[in-house]
């Protein structure tokens, strides 16, 4: 083991629940490894130490970025997204959807060629279960699907990031941008929820088929339509990657050229994945026994008045 990173987290709930998705994760393949969490005062305030393994290789997109004239290959890109895919795999058989998946949470342990690509922060992770679904006390009434699944709901988070992190990878520039210059404009928004992209010339050119298809499917504006991500291990791009042609790219040159823009490219995703989760959190099954609607309390009075009244909702 290389050295050590140490990370302070003021104690709450949610830095609770942040350090158990991490620990829970922790060991997985191409994710940052825990090795002690210790309770401690800081600023008569009480924290969390989290000491875990110090990623010294970088962001991802900074390492392609260094490489100056040396090519980056269509195939080499297949390779680092199988990585990515291998450790959001791992998480979503574990339930757990990380809800965070964007360039600065994506770490090499070293400088050396061989390092190993990892995900961190766990900040927005999420257990993708909840037993109270399991139970008949919760109302189908007009639900739409993501509603009744928002396993899938949350998961399709972390799919929409492997697309927009594979169209970066493949040419160097998002496949959503906005024009304004704010993180996330209006019509950013728009090109989102409408699913307005495309694969420009030359960059997108000699990129194949496959890859292209892929995004597609990663990219669908229907969260509920998006690939699992078993779908995505087992897609000819992913599980044959080392049959992908060596092509070079142009996303090397592109990320050199926009560099100064490269912050908002991350503020961007940062922002997009913001709006994504509040409205997916948003999205909740209402209680039969807390609901206020009219029709239901028309029939709650009908059946107090009756002899036969319905003794409530049995699990059984």
């Amino acid at each position: 083991m290389g050295s050590l990173e140490e990370v302070l987290l003021y104690d709450s709930p949610k830095a609770r629940q942040e350090v158990d998705h991490h620990w829970q994760a922790s060991g997985g393949p191409h994710i940052v490894r825990i090795l002690d969490v210790y309770e401690n005062m800081h600023h008569s305030k009480r924290c969390l130490l989290i000491v875990m393994e110090c990623m010294e290789g970088g962001e991802l997109f900074s390492r392609i970025q260094e490489r100056g004239d040396q090519a980056f290959t269509e195939r080499e890109a297949a390779g680092i997204m199988r990585d990515i895919g291998t450790a959001i795999q791992f998480l979503h058989s574990r339930n757990i959807a990380h809800r965070d998946v964007k360039p600065e949470n994506l770490l090499y342990t070293s400088k050396e060629k061989d390092a190993v690509l990892k995900l961190t922060d766990f900040g927005f992770a999420k257990e993708t279960t909840q037993n109270a679904l399991q139970t008949p006390c919760y109302t189908p009434y007009y639900v739409a699907p993501e509603v009744l699944g928002p396993e899938k709901y949350d998961k399709s988070c972390d799919m929409w990031s492997l697309g927009v992190i594979m169209y970066i990878l493949l040419c160097g520039f998002p496949p959503f941008y906005s024009n304004t210059g704010q993180a996330i404009s209006p019509g950013m928004k728009r090109r989102i929820r409408l699913g307005q992209y495309g694969f420009p010339n030359p960059e997108w050119s000699e990129v194949s088929e496959d890859a292209k298809q892929l995004i597609r499917l990663l990219l669908k504006t229907d969260p509920t339509e998006r690939l699992t991500i078993t779908q995505f291990m087992n897609h000819p791009w992913i599980n044959q990657s080392m049959v992908v042609p060596q092509t070079p790219l142009h996303t090397a040159r592109v990320l050199q050229e926009d560099r100064d823009h490269w912050d908002e490219v991350k503020e961007e995703m940062t922002s997009a994945l913001a709006t994504m989760r509040v409205d997916y959190d948003q999205v909740q099954i209402k209680d039969l026994k807390t609901s206020n609607n009219r029709l239901l309390n028309k029939r709650r009075k009908k059946q107090a008045g009756s002899s036969s009244a319905s003794q409530g909702c049995n699990n059984q």
